[in-house]
Parts: C-alpha cells; sequence; structure tokens
C-alpha cells in the first residue's frame, strides 16, 4: 500500500483498499520553564511559525529604512531561531516561514489595509517602488519580501504568504496547521506586538495552544508595547518562554530522534 498525504497525516491506499488510520505518531514530550506556569507539551503534535523576517523590515535598504525607521533591532531574532529551528526539524517539528507576500495588483487588498502604510495616499507603502528604482514593497517575488539572508531555510519547511497583519486570514495557514496535525504552536519573528501577536491571537480564538518565544522575536515599536504584548499573551492568550529553556528539554530526545 502507498502512502497518501503528507508525513503526519496520511491514509494507505492500494487498487482494492484504503487504511484510515493514520500512522501512529509517539509523543515526544517536553517540559520546560515558561510564564505564567511551567509547560509539557507534545513536540509531535507542534509547529513554529515565523513571523515576516523579510528585507523590508529587518535590513538597511528596505521598506522601513527607506522611511526613517531604524531596522537594526529586528535582525535579533536571527541568531536563537538559528540555533533552534535545526533541533525543531531533526525532531520532526514543521517550521512555518508566514511572510507578507502581496499581489502585484493588490486586489485583495482593502483600503483600511493600505491606509495603515500609506495614510496620505503619497507615502511609499504596499507596493510602491522603494526609492532609487527598487523592488516594490512587500510584492512577491521580490527583494524586499524574500527572507532575510541571515537565516537558514531548510528544503522542507512550508512557506505561507500573508496579506494582513494576522496571517490567518485570507491565507491556507490554518489548513496547512491542521493537516500537519499542529496543536501547539510556538511563534516568533516580527513585530512582536503587531504581526507576531495578531497571528497568535487569532490562533488560539481558533482553537490552538500558543508559546510566544519572547527572544525569537523583536520589534521597532517602543518598549511598552512589548511590555503590554507579554503581558497580554501571559494574562489571556498562552504562554511565554525562551528558546534556550527549549533547547535544554530538547537535548535528549533529539539525541534519540536522531539515533533512529
Amino acid at each position: 500500500m502507498r502512502k497518501l498525504g503528507n508525513g503526519r497525516n496520511y491514509w494507505r491506499v492500494s487498487r482494492d483498499r484504503v487504511d484510515l488510520r493514520r500512522g501512529a505518531h509517539p509523543p515526544l514530550s517536553v517540559a520546560f520553564a515558561a510564564q505564567p506556569q511551567r509547560l509539557e507539551l507534545d513536540l509531535a503534535r507542534s509547529a513554529i511559525v515565523v513571523v515576516d523576517m523579510q528585507n523590508d523590515f529587518c535590513v538597511p535598504g528596505g521598506w522601513l529604512s527607506s522611511i526613517g525607521v531604524d531596522p537594526s533591532p529586528l535582525l535579533a531574532p536571527a541568531r536563537p531561531l538559528n540555533r533552534l529551528l535545526p533541533v525543531l526539524r531533526r525532531a520532526g517539528v514543521p517550521v512555518i516561514w508566514l511572510n507578507w507576500g502581496n499581489r502585484a495588483d493588490r486586489m485583495n487588498l482593502s483600503p483600511s489595509v493600505l491606509h495603515v502604510y500609506n495614510p496620505d495616499g503619497e507615502s511609499n507603502g504596499i507596493g510602491s517602488p522603494l526609492p532609487g528604482g527598487g523592488s516594490r514593497v512587500l510584492e512577491k517575488g521580490s527583494w524586499g519580501a524574500s527572507l532575510v539572508e541571515a537565516l537558514v531555510p531548510g528544503p522542507d519547511d512550508v512557506w505561507v504568504d500573508k496579506y494582513r497583519i494576522s496571517g490567518f486570514w485570507d491565507t491556507p495557514l490554518d489548513s496547512i496547521l491542521r493537516n500537519l496535525g499542529a496543536t501547539t504552536l510556538f511563534f516568533a519573528g516580527i513585530n512582536l506586538d503587531q504581526c507576531v501577536m495578531h497571528t497568535l491571537q487569532d490562533a488560539v480564538c481558533l482553537g490552538y495552544d500558543a508559546v510566544l518565544l519572547e527572544d525569537c522575536c523583536a520589534t521597532t515599536s517602543p518598549s511598552y508595547c512589548t511590555e503590554a504584548t507579554l503581558y497580554n499573551i501571559k494574562q489571556c492568550y498562552g504562554f511565554v518562554a525562551g528558546s534556550e529553556s527549549l533547547l535544554g528539554a530538547m537535548a535528549a530526545i533529539v539525541g534519540k530522534v536522531d539515533a533512529k
């Protein structure tokens, strides 16, 4: 019989028979420090969502720097992510890159979305060319919408384009996560208080468990925005942890996975 589906959610089929029993996935339990409580979770039912680590936001010459914002704080998540993601991959945890990747005609973007980034109709907003003939802001396939060079993607990582502050609206993100059997989501990326927070909120409203990896996130907003975001996540939506705590808990598990 042949597998029909992905590595986490599949049937076995032949010409005359279909086996609907999904493949057994032994739990990969980890326990680690988090706030407001210590966590224990199953990595075999988890995924990590990395939000908006793109040139237009994070590097000089991108969109934010063109409008006078210092993007340098936004590269801070790259180092902890480059330590964490290979370990998660070895444990079989899917890595989801959730990035702005807008249509060239912007036909799925309402005026309310466009106004946030172009409030006077004359500014460089979504789809506008960068000064000096650069790529169009956050347009799919452009340099600005591409992942920053400081991060190293894996060949089996999943890429999802988004078109809103939240990554769930008008995208296949929910379908992909459910088809992977993910119930617990780790969140990382930028901006912590905007796209990361809104996507995390929607995830929890859809029934997922949410764990924010604080050191794998950043923002250019004032510090009080970070404080409010962390407070609200711990109070209303989920948990906040550090990547080092997760890595420490995974050390023994990844060794067992590699030995199989």
